[in-house]
């Protein structure tokens, strides 16, 4: 199944997306309070490889991280959507929602409002069976998001992210899982 090249909620609109989204990207992916839970900021570079990687994967397999539109508010605030991790772990191969939004946009709503139907896209329209997500440990605002949305975290689940070094501060993460 393909997902739809748009998704809509009453403020958000999930699309594919557009050369004009890659430096406002950039820009999130440098600022320290949106890379705090990740391995750290991103060069321009760095930033349009991973754009170029997001569209890659919705060639791929028909789904992604769609970019978000805020309306009356901005054309790109960053990203909500679902991927396959390039890692394994106990419970890959699983596809995971994830969103990643300017901190400007942050403690409205958004994230829970976009996961939301991203998760109804995943569960309705490509079948999936389950969708879990991750993050680090100590990430509240992600965690909160993802409990918002019925996520469940199992304590068992826990795990080092096999992509980030032993003594690395951010290496232990959790993992919440929601059913279809």
């Amino acid at each position: 199944m393909t997902a739809p090249r748009e998704l809509q909620t009453d403020r958000l609109r999930l699309r594919r997306w557009l050369a004009a989204d890659r430096a406002p990207f950039a820009a999130l992916n440098a600022d320290p309070r949106v890379i705090e839970y990740l391995p750290g900021p991103l060069s321009r570079e760095e930033s349009d490889a991973l754009v170029t990687r997001i569209e890659a994967h919705f060639d791929q397999y028909g789904f992604g991280l769609w970019a978000v539109e805020i309306g009356n508010v901005t054309a790109f605030a960053g990203f909500i959507g679902l991927s396959v991790p390039r890692f394994t772990a106990h419970f890959t191969p699983c596809v995971e929602i994830g969103w990643r939004l300017g901190a400007a946009h942050w403690g409205r709503g958004y994230a829970t409002e976009g996961a939301r139907a991203v998760l109804a896209c995943g569960f309705a329209v490509l079948g999936l069976e389950e969708i879990v997500s991750f993050t680090a440990l100590g990430n509240a605002r992600s965690r909160r998001v993802m409990e918002r949305i019925s996520m469940v975290h199992n304590f068992e689940d826990s795990f080092n992210h096999p992509l980030l070094p032993d003594g690395h501060a951010l290496r232990r993460h959790v993992l919440y899982r929601i059913p279809r």
